[in-house]
């Protein structure tokens, strides 16, 4: 891959402490603290296994190693890994749940936009 398109990674390392409204248009890797709420729609967020975050979550992919309380909405795809413990409602097109994961909260599977919808 040409690295001048390599994708941009945001990183919160474990020692910060973030409160308020994170929003931006790059991949954001959080394995600090964040309260508030989180808006990347169009990008992925990544919960890294120190990562706790108390904040809604809105991205178009969702990776959860850490806890994260608040609901999550992934355009496209959500991952909870075996370590993640996630309270709140997620929405999601997809999602992947490894063994040993916790999610205590209602899961909306959503249809792709398209894709489905009976025209009546």
């Amino acid at each position: 891959m040409d690295p001048s398109q390599a994708k941009e990674l945001a990183t919160i390392g474990k020692s910060l402490v973030i409160k308020g409204e994170l929003s931006g248009s790059e991949d954001l890797y959080i394995d600090g603290q964040v309260e508030g709420s989180i808006d990347l729609r169009t990008h992925s967020v990544t919960i890294g296994p120190n990562g706790n975050v108390k904040a809604g979550i809105n991205a178009k992919a969702i990776v959860v190693q850490g806890r994260v309380d608040g609901s999550l909405s992934a355009a496209d795809r959500l991952d909870l890994r075996k370590s993640a413990v996630v309270t709140g409602d997620v929405t999601t097109q997809r999602i992947s749940i490894e063994e040993g994961a916790f999610l205590k909260g209602k899961v909306d599977i959503q249809k792709e936009a398209g894709k489905g919808a009976a025209s009546s």
